[in-house]
């Protein structure tokens, strides 16, 4: 161990110099790079700030904070812990993103939640993947827009990468994950309320997740329209459902409820425009009354806690990550120290070398929920080959800098690299196989 410590040591320092000795400094100088990248990397952190984390992880780092509360360790290990069954624990991770229109941030605290519950590896493996992979809007959007054969494979490819993925991890680490489970191991706590409570507690939280963050389609009719132009309203429906659990079953006051309600309502009338506003006081609302509980259980304390602390240790590796991946790659349409020109050059035709850096590529730069779509069809029109494309789709969604990055905090760093690396390798070789068959 020490041995393998001190060789990745040295590694990084062979890896710094050489980049620091071959430095284009000439280049970069005259080009104007080094300071496009840093205004790059402070645009995209912005978007982040403003599209991404009231709407996105707040509410996911609830979700993730109630799991740790109300869900107990029995529940997790008998669904998804190494020795539930397979095709019950395997199915179910695999299939979430159809419920779960989140990026690859988002679905970060989920996945931690489930994994320091007990989850097996394998599964929450495949949870992580498949959470925003496999999102049924981002794959009709693709048959759209790019071909419904490119839609077809995206959404075979996303489901059984999850599975293989996962059943990969689990083999590969069995050993870790038993000794990380049994010692996690603790014993069952009391059920405090029926399972069709807490159903339908967790169900309006991720109806307020689903619903805030519903991407347009870009259609003018059709069901998905419908959705995109209603889902404030049904934010709104899923937010008084969460309300009124809270007053019935978990003892918070009627008045101060009440009050949070008005506060809400009230801004949502001076500022029909801004729905942002209303969200972010009925935010505001929910943390006081879990944190200034005063109930004889704790148990609302506890979730402000646990939510509290997923985002403490997530948020700073995640603004950390897209300000690396901001200054690198840029935003869509704008660059960052690598041009774009060189991405496109790279991924023409079907070779290996050109899926691989697609997938490469994809795996580390950050694509919100459905921007991969225009993306991938301004690249295509560039010169970009079909295959490499699917292996973009299929690496792009479920990984960015960021992702690997909190990732690492909660996995470490063999298994981080072996799930990236899995990622990778399946998205070349699909992409190979796609780019034969529809070239």
């Amino acid at each position: 161990m020490k041995r393998f410590t001190e060789l990745k040591i040295l590694s990084i320092i062979i890896g710094v110099f050489i980049l620091c000795y071959f430095l284009p400094i000439e280049w970069l100088k005259s080009s104007g790079r080094i300071e496009s990248a840093m205004w790059e990397a402070l645009y995209l952190v912005r978007w982040y700030a403003q599209e991404h984390v009231i709407l996105c992880l707040i509410p996911a780092f609830f979700i993730a904070g109630a799991v740790a509360v109300f869900i107990s360790q029995a529940a997790v290990m008998k669904y998804l812990g190494p020795q539930a069954n397979k095709a019950t624990a395997y199915g179910v991770a695999s299939v979430s993103g159809t419920l779960l229109a989140v990026c690859s941030c988002t679905i970060l605290p989920l996945f931690a939640g489930i994994y320091r519950m007990g989850a097996g590896l394998g599964p929450a493996c495949a949870f992580l993947y498949s959470g925003p992979a496999v999102n049924i809007l981002a794959i009709v959007l693709t048959g759209a827009v790019l071909g419904p054969h490119m839609g077809l494979a995206r959404a075979i490819g996303a489901v059984v990468f999850a599975v293989v993925i996962g059943l990969v991890m689990q083999f590969i680490f069995r050993k870790d994950d038993q000794e990380r489970i049994d010692a996690a191991a603790m014993p069952e706590s009391e059920v405090s309320r029926p399972l069709w409570q807490n159903a339908l507690y967790f169900g309006s939280m991720v109806g307020i997740l689903v619903f805030a963050n519903w991407g347009s389609s870009g259609e003018s009719s059709g069901l998905w329209a419908t959705i995109y132009a209603s889902k404030w309203y049904l934010t709104s429906f899923f937010s008084i459902m969460l309300a009124v659990i809270l007053v019935r079953w978990f003892g918070v006051s009627k008045m101060k409820m009440l009050l949070i309600a008005v506060a809400v309502l009230a801004t949502a009338l001076l500022w029909p425009d801004y729905p942002l506003v209303p969200f972010v006081i009925g935010v505001i609302g929910l943390s006081l009354l879990t944190t200034l509980d005063r109930s004889e259980t704790d148990e609302l304390r506890d979730w402000s806690a646990n939510s509290w602390d997923f985002a403490k240790k997530i948020m700073p590796l995640l603004f950390f990550g897209v300000l690396i991946a901001g200054a690198l790659l840029g935003r869509p349409d704008n660059e960052g120290l690598i041009p774009s020109s060189w991405v496109a050059g790279l991924v023409g035709g079907n070779s290996i070398q050109a899926n691989l850096f697609a997938s490469v590529v994809g795996a580390f730069m950050y694509f919100a929920t459905l921007t991969e779509v225009p993306i991938l069809q301004g690249l295509i029109g560039a010169g970009m080959g079909n295959g490499p494309a699917l292996a973009l789709l299929l690496a792009g969604p479920a990984l960015s800098l960021p992702n690997m990055l909190v990732i690492n905090s909660v996995m470490g760093i063999k298994k981080t690299a072996t799930f990236v690396t899995l990622v990778v390798i399946m998205a070349t070789i699909s992409g190979m196989i796609y780019g034969h068959f529809f070239p």
